[in-house]
């Protein structure tokens, strides 16, 4: 057990403090070999993780790295850095605390890998780098604990399971290694406790007090939410009024493009010029940095803001958090809520701002959810093996291995426990030659197996090559955007984006509106354009699909059939669709048909997410295609799909005959975009395309050409390839989401409730108003392009020739 010395017992007693619980239990279980925190956003937990460290060094500062702390984010590990600089000077400690990050200047790189501070803080990516290298083990020699922050977000990506595998390659060099990870509240503290640990062994977990519940309702406003849209315009004067009733506020958006368009308007509201800022990924680094250092000195009283805030950096005196839209998935918003007084036993003070009709019930259904500490998530699968194949490499790169000796070593990261040897011998193969399709091309030959039976790289400057293309993160096609002439930089946009503009194209970055001058050199060049309205950049980033546990609850909801808790407009709109129709309840599938603007319509309420639901729109295309039913296009929400067609839809169960729409989705998949797509960057991970070569990064358009290429060239000569599989597999869990399309049919076990009605009805309406409405190319074309040539030759007296 460790104890905490005296320099740190009066550092804590010059502050008028004492340990909470929690952090008495870390450090008297610091010796566990594995350990972790559950705590509440404001509770200390960081502190609590590092007491152990800070004690132990306190007594023995023995040159050498000691702990390892990694964070999901850069920004989180300079925040540490600052945090624990003050009590190492308070308690005059003789401690060398250092941050290496994509930021941190090669010079300085290498000098940590000959002399390692005695904390070194950083991320997935840079703790898979140092491993790559051939002084590793001397790099490492000494380190006793490994500090895993914000796991539960971690556990959620490949960039956690190519962490666990570092921990892996850690726990090979230094035996002894302590693992500790620190986590917000979440559902199931057991599952992230299995990946955190070495396999098979056990990991202690501790619950702090989870302190009192936070202070969280709809923000209430003089107009109605619209019917549809995800701006949530109408709640400017509302917000703006809460912006001004306290010291600092964090407005949340699900989008980099929602959260640009709410900064403007907001801004242009702002008559009475109170200091107001936005922070999003695609911003410019200096900017962002820009925004947290007045954020930490109180100067700004609001922040629009995304996902690049929901992490635990302590940010000053914010006293409210305002969700812009529905939240989609309960512990993001718990997350986001803990920004909001920051301290420990402090209640967090939210406000959830519904940005359409029916996101009120979804926001209702949240409240409900957070009130009950009802959080949501799904389980974890496999260890993707893209993510082994890049390990691999990474192994290689550091120096020859032992196959029998690399497995036994991946089988103890807890994702890859169950990984067979021959989905690792595949691997492997895949690795030293790129496969049987692949094997005849020099630039995938990369291993060799040695005299001795190590494998080895064949060309030892490949290492290099290795190096430069090391993550899993994958970013879109983004370019970067300065201003013309000064080439200070303002942030990026996708590719795409940048290829519909043309000169004097206007559109929104970092909360100004800017002119589009020319691409040079694959930066954008602008200059400022202020008063037209612009365009929005297609920002990269998330777009979140309502969770499956948020779904049953919005459905439960209206089976329950109570709207009292809703404001009028709500509750009059769904008692109204109760008179004409039915609310879709849990365990069976409502479908409604009836005729609109001289088309068919039918709406099937699946309540499976945005991604299964536009999966589920072109599947059943494809089958009403396939019994002449002529659809015409379809459109897809979290909740519902909308096909609109030329013929009627009597009967609808034989559309959702599962076998058959997976049959349907295997043979759409097999050439479409969303295949490429999903190959391209299993294949970026896994080696196969290189990003990086020589310090030069290809463009978007480049990586998609060889990716296409590759793509193609597997699907004709080798369809079972390994690459292949796995890109079916990521697929279908991903932007397909088939998973839950199959849990849809499977949960409803046939119990499908038809109506045929004679016009829209109120839960249908807002699908009409949606955008990215999908056309279907086929038969009811024809039909319509036919008959507008009888017309034509009817008119004209043809016809009768």
């Amino acid at each position: 057990m460790t104890t905490l010395p005296p320099s740190l017992s009066a550092w804590f007693t010059s502050r008028g403090w004492q340990m909470h619980p929690h952090q008495k239990q870390m450090l008297d279980r610091s010796q566990a070999p594995a350990l972790m925190l559950v705590a509440p956003t404001g509770g200390g937990k960081t502190l609590a993780g590092f007491l152990p460290t800070l004690s132990e060094l306190a007594e023995d500062p023995e040159p050498g790295l000691h702990t390892l702390y990694v964070s999901p984010l850069k920004a989180l590990a300079a925040d540490i850095k600052r945090n624990l600089q003050t009590p190492i000077d308070e308690a005059g400690l003789n401690i060398r605390v250092e941050d290496r990050t994509g930021d941190t200047s090669a010079s300085r790189k290498k000098r940590q890998r000959a002399d390692p501070p005695h904390i070194l803080l950083t991320t997935p990516e840079s703790l898979a780098l140092l491993t790559s290298y051939e002084d590793a083990a001397r790099t490492f020699r000494g380190l006793q604990r490994v500090v895993v922050d914000e796991i539960h977000a971690l556990a959620e990506s490949k960039r956690g399971d190519q962490l666990i595998l570092a921990l892996a390659r850690l726990q090979s060099l230094c035996p002894n290694l302590r693992r500790v990870g620190l986590s917000a509240t979440v559902e199931d503290p057991e599952s992230i406790a299995q990946f955190l640990a070495r396999h098979p062994d056990p990991c202690e977990i501790i619950h702090a007090d989870p302190g009192p519940d936070p202070d969280i309702q709809m923000l209430e406003t003089d107009e109605a939410p619209p019917w549809s849209g995800g701006g949530a315009a109408y709640a400017i004067p509302a917000v703006l009024e809460q912006v001004k009733r306290h010291k600092t506020t964090l407005i949340f958006h699900n989008t980099r493009a929602q959260a640009e368009i709410f900064f403007r308007n907001l801004w242009l509201a702002n008559e009475d010029g109170l200091p107001i800022g936005i922070h999003h990924g695609s911003l410019d680094r200096a900017q962002r940095e820009k925004v947290e250092a007045a954020m930490v000195r109180g100067d700004l009283r609001a922040i629009v803001c995304t996902g690049s805030l929901d992490l635990g950096i302590d940010w000053g005196d914010v006293d409210l958090v305002i969700q812009i839209g529905a939240p989609k998935n309960v512990k993001r918003l718990v997350q986001r809520i803990g920004r909001a007084n920051h301290r420990y036993n402090a209640p967090s003070k939210a406000l959830l701002v519904p940005a359409n009709r029916f996101e009120v019930v979804e926001c209702l259904a949240a409240l409900e959810a957070v009130r009950a500490h009802d959080l949501d998530g799904d389980p974890r699968g496999a260890g993707p093996l893209d993510v082994l194949c890049q390990h691999i490499l990474i192994a290689a790169a550091s120096g020859p291995f032992q196959a029998d000796d690399l497995y036994t070593e991946m089988r103890s990261a807890g994702p890859f426990a169950d990984l067979s040897r021959d989905a690792f011998d595949a691997c492997l193969e895949f690795c030293a030659t790129g496969g049987y399709a692949l094997r005849a091309y020099d630039q995938w030959q990369r291993l060799q197996q040695r005299p001795d039976g190590q494998w080895q790289l064949r060309d030892p400057r490949a290492a290099a090559r290795i190096r430069q293309n090391i993550g899993t993160i994958q970013d879109s096609d983004l370019l970067k955007v300065k201003w013309r002439g000064r080439g200070a930089a303002l942030g990026e946009i996708e590719e795409s984006f940048a290829a519909s503009l043309t000169k004097g194209d206007t559109f929104l970055i970092g909360g100004q509106i800017v002119r589009y001058e020319g691409l040079r050199e694959l930066v954008v060049e602008v200059s400022r354009d202020p008063g037209r309205k612009p365009k929005v950049a297609v920002f990269s980033g998330t777009k979140f699909s309502t969770s499956t546990q948020l779904s049953q609850r919005v459905l439960r909801y209206f089976k329950a059939g109570d709207f009292s808790a809703l404001p009028d407009h709500t509750a009059d709109w769904l008692r109204l669709q109760t008179e004409v129709s039915r609310l879709p309840e849990p365990g069976r599938l409502l479908i409604e048909t009836f005729p609109n603007d001289g088309r068919q319509q039918m709406v099937v309420y699946g309540f499976a997410g945005r991604n299964a639901q536009q999966t589920l729109g072109l599947l059943l295309t494809k089958r009403m295609e396939e019994q002449g039913l002529a659809p015409l296009g379809f459109v897809a929400t979290d909740y519902a799909t909308l096909i609109w067609g030329l013929d009627a839809v009597t009967d609808p169960r034989p559309l959702f005959d599962l076998d058959k729409l997976e049959a349907g989705l295997e043979g759409w998949l097999a050439g479409n975009a969303v295949m490429k797509r999903t190959f391209r960057s299993a294949a970026t991970i896994a080696g196969l395309i290189e990003r990086q070569i020589g310090g030069q990064r290809k463009t978007g358009r480049q990586a998609t050409m060889s990716s296409d290429i590759l793509y193609d060239t597997l699907l004709k000569y080798d369809p079972e390839h390994l690459l292949m599989r796995i890109t079916a597999q990521e697929a279908m869990r991903g932007l397909v989401d088939f998973a839950r399309i199959r849990d849809m049919c499977e949960r409803v076990q046939g119990c499908i409730d038809h109506l045929e009605l004679d016009r829209v009805t109120p839960l249908a309406a807002p699908l009409f108003l949606e955008v990215g409405k999908v056309p279907v190319k086929g038969e009811a074309e024809e039909r319509l392009l036919a008959e507008e040539l009888q017309r034509l030759m009817d008119g004209s007296g043809l016809s009768s020739l």
